[in-house]
């Protein structure tokens, strides 16, 4: 059998999340991060996008209603993650989440993004995050993506509002 490899235009549609409680889930995820509302089923499903998507997220109570957040050492999603479109964005959200006294888990300099990392009311990761102009990633003498994990200056970031 042929080897098949997958269609470059290929991208993630959406995630689907299970949550406890949807109301507060909407107020980090709509309220917060600033997602569109674009459909909702009562108090059980949401559906919220960027720019208009039919949903890039989904939001569900089916069987999570009141549970509390799954284990974070055993296997399930690691995070999602929301990708900016320039600096300034990232360093604008970065600046709302620190005006709410929103407690962050990390921020990291990838080599080919920075992100910042936390966590959803239900413990669900999130990184929100920006890729670096292609021509500035990382390489290593063979060619090859170079990627690593820094700490990111949040301060130098954040500054990239007022430029």
């Amino acid at each position: 059998m042929e080897k098949y490899k997958i269609p470059a235009q290929t991208r993630i549609g959406h995630v689907h999340l299970k949550v406890s409680d949807l109301k507060r889930a909407l107020d980090f995820y709509h309220d917060l991060l600033g997602f569109e509302i674009t459909m909702t089923y009562g108090d059980q499903v949401a559906f919220i996008s960027a720019g208009g998507y039919h949903h890039h997220i989904g939001l569900n109570t089916w069987h999570s209603k009141g549970y509390p957040p799954a284990s974070p050492n055993g296997v399930g999603l690691y995070h999602t993650a929301i990708l900016y479109p320039t600096r300034k964005d990232l360093a604008m959200i970065l600046n709302r989440l620190k005006d709410a006294n929103y407690l962050l888990t990390g921020a990291s300099d990838h080599g080919v993004s920075e992100a910042i990392y936390l966590n959803d009311p239900d413990g669900n990761g999130v990184e929100l995050y920006w890729d670096k102009p292609k021509e500035l990633w990382p390489t290593r003498a063979d060619g090859s993506l170079e990627m690593y994990t820094r700490p990111l200056n949040l301060d130098d970031v954040s500054n990239e509002v007022n430029k």
